[in-house]
């Protein structure tokens, strides 16, 4: 089986595939910034399941901890096959008001971050000739959302980045791909209200909003032997919102 990093992996989708791939019988590093007790907690619940897991700490918008944290996994579980870009924060706002450093946060974060980790993980899968990489991007990188235009920018930064890099590695035998979620009721979805959600689900065709495990699912599949002839693709999972 296959050592998986997941980064953001402490909540949400993070923690859904991290769970998800250790039923698989995968070995996954946890990656979290802040939540070190989740993170622990998860990777508590994955040996338990029977794989191999490690909660390593790093912001993966600094490239320094992200080195560190590919020599940490690689000591503990061995050199990474399948990597995982989840790690990813949100603004909600104008963009007129939106300062320097709320920009550079998120945009470091969301698309240096998986660069970033990106380029570190490809220095062994180059070198074994194999691996996997699912990035998750969003529908609003696709399509934009009024008052989310860092957000917007830096998933369509991703999706970009997806598909250029999995022609540059693809002679390597490494596939790169990306999920581009919906509507999904993690954390991010804090500040919604009621009727928020309500309008959502109306917008969305199924009239549902997504699980975590919704976007788990596509990401294993996606970088499963079972989809060993998919690179450079956005697997959409929205409800059919973006078509």
């Amino acid at each position: 089986m296959s050592v998986v990093l997941i980064t953001g992996a402490s909540r949400g989708i993070g923690a859904a595939c991290a769970l998800a791939f250790a039923r698989e019988g995968h070995d996954v590093a946890v990656n979290y910034c802040r939540s070190e007790e989740k993170a622990n907690q998860l990777a508590n619940e994955i040996k338990a399941l029977g794989a191999g897991a490690f909660a390593v700490c790093a912001d993966v918008g600094d490239s320094a901890q992200v080195k560190r944290m590919f020599d940490a996994v690689r000591r503990e579980l061995g050199a990474v096959d399948i990597l995982v870009n989840c790690a990813g924060i949100a603004h909600v706002g104008l963009l007129t008001d939106m300062t320097d450093d709320e920009w550079k946060r998120l945009i470091d974060t969301d698309l240096s971050g998986t660069f970033y980790c990106c380029r570190e993980a490809l220095r062994d899968m180059i070198r074994s000739h194999r691996g996997a990489i699912v990035n998750i991007a969003s529908m609003w990188g696709e399509v934009g959302a009024s008052c989310e235009a860092a957000y917007s920018a830096a998933k369509a930064g991703v999706i970009g980045l997806t598909k250029a890099l999995a022609k540059e590695v693809a002679p390597s035998g490494i596939r790169v791909n990306a999920v581009s979620p919906g509507v999904v009721m993690t954390d991010m979805m804090a500040g919604f209200t009621d009727d928020d959600i309500a309008v959502l689900k109306e917008e969305t065709p199924l009239n549902a909003l997504g699980t975590p495990e919704d976007i788990a699912d596509a990401v294993v599949f996606l970088a499963s032997d079972k989809a060993r002839f998919i690179t450079g693709q956005v697997l959409g999972v929205n409800g059919g919102m973006v078509i």
